[in-house]
């Protein structure tokens, strides 16, 4: 894997989310709704691709908890029919069309307010402070932020390393000032021009764009992707079936969703082209 190139996602890779990004979808839909989903079933959400934005997972899985209050289903059941309708919120929304009546549907649509859960999420998230700066308005409660105890899950030295040796890049669904945050916290510096967020295109992953114009904006031939969930993994496989003159690899990170033997077994079934334990390792494995 003799790259000239290394492209970095945020989140479960340089820092851990577990009790940041996922309490808060947990807590959102529990806060509006008075019951939610569990934190481990948030990996078939993600699983189930399309969700690398965590406001539509909280909105998919508050779809998931009014339909359940219609029909019996469990998150197996939703997110393997998300799955087979491409993934994403879209496909949330045609499973809940499908599998209740035209009235029931109606009614599940009617009680969700994705407005209202995105609110709850960022004052859960940023914490009140940090709300009235970045959302630009008053949060309607009081909260410490979630934010402020992501650990980090990489090291100074070796960001340094690899920024020695590689051009490197980020990709990320955070939005530019969360992602801001999180990259001031573990100590990587990229200019803008290397790094896309939320806020830099519309698409999200695993739509290829953002890898291939970080590749071409390097002058890269071969590009390591190290991110932690399959559809950081097929962004990578997208963006070497589309760009022809160039080689992409997906390598997985288990230090997110995806852990242990089963998280390795899953990434190798979905086209990774490595996986390691972290971020930690990704030097050594290119070396």
């Amino acid at each position: 894997m003799q790259v000239d190139a290394v492209v970095l996602d945020i989140d479960g890779v340089l820092v851990d989310v577990a009790d940041s990004y996922r309490r808060a979808i947990v807590e959102s839909v529990e806060q509006v709704y008075g019951e939610t989903i569990a934190k481990a079933d948030i990996q078939p959400f993600k699983n189930a691709s399309g969700f690398n934005n965590d406001w539509e997972l909280t909105d998919a899985a508050a779809l998931f908890v009014l339909m359940a209050r219609e029909t019996d289903v469990d998150v197996a059941e939703f997110t393997d029919a998300i799955a087979d309708h491409g993934g994403g919120l879209d496909a949330a929304t045609a499973v809940v069309r499908e599998r209740l009546t035209a009235s029931e549907a109606d009614e599940v649509v009617a009680a969700w307010e994705p407005e209202r859960l995105r609110e709850v999420f960022q004052t859960l998230y940023l914490g009140s402070e940090l709300y009235r700066e970045i959302e630009r308005g008053e949060p309607r409660f009081d909260a410490p932020g979630y934010i402020n105890d992501e650990p980090k899950l990489v090291s100074e030295a070796t960001l340094a390393t690899l920024q020695e040796r590689y051009a490197v890049g980020v990709v990320t669904g955070r939005p530019a000032a969360e992602a801001d945050i999180a990259m001031d916290r573990v100590g990587l510096s990229v200019p803008a021009e290397h790094r896309f967020t939320m806020d830099d295109w519309e698409r999200g992953k695993p739509h290829p764009h953002a890898l291939m114009t970080l590749a071409e904006r390097f002058d890269a031939q071969r590009v390591a992707f190290a991110g932690d969930t399959l559809d950081d993994i097929q962004t990578a496989i997208n963006a070497d079936g589309e760009d022809d003159d160039r080689v992409y690899y997906g390598v997985g990170v288990l230090t997110g969703g995806l852990t242990g033997d089963d998280g390795r077994a899953t990434y190798a079934e979905n086209g990774a082209s490595a996986v390691i334990e972290s971020v930690e390792d990704l030097t050594e494995l290119l070396e």
